[in-house]
């Protein structure tokens, strides 16, 4: 008994430091660039509906190729459709479901960096 009780009484402090040690490497700012890139990716594979996860699109289909496109590009071309300045089937109704801010950060993270 007098064993079993020593080794509890070193094991509480033991699993108390690994508890802790083991949060540590969930950090709040990790947690947040993580959420902050799940939510990137998660607007941007909204547009492999269409246009794959290549970004090849289905060019007979009616949807384009847009790997091609530069960040800039790809929101100019967003936000003409948005706008109404551009024309298409559903583009211009998925671009006005989109803010401002989201409509950037689908461009930066799809668009091909200069």
């Amino acid at each position: 008994m007098e064993i079993l009780s020593m080794r509890i009484k070193y094991l509480k402090p033991i699993l108390v430091t690994g508890v802790f040690i083991g949060l540590s490497q969930w950090s709040l700012p990790g947690m947040t660039q993580n959420a902050d890139q799940l939510y990137k990716r998660g607007l941007a594979a909204t547009c492999a509906n269409c246009h794959g996860t290549d970004g090849k699109g289905v060019v007979d289909g009616g949807m384009p190729l847009i790997n091609n496109l530069t960040s800039e590009q790809m929101l100019t071309k967003l936000n003409a459709y948005k706008s109404g300045a551009l024309e298409g089937t559903i583009m211009p109704q998925l671009a006005k479901g989109y803010t401002d801010e989201q409509l950037i950060t689908i461009a930066n993270y799809l668009g091909k960096k200069p």
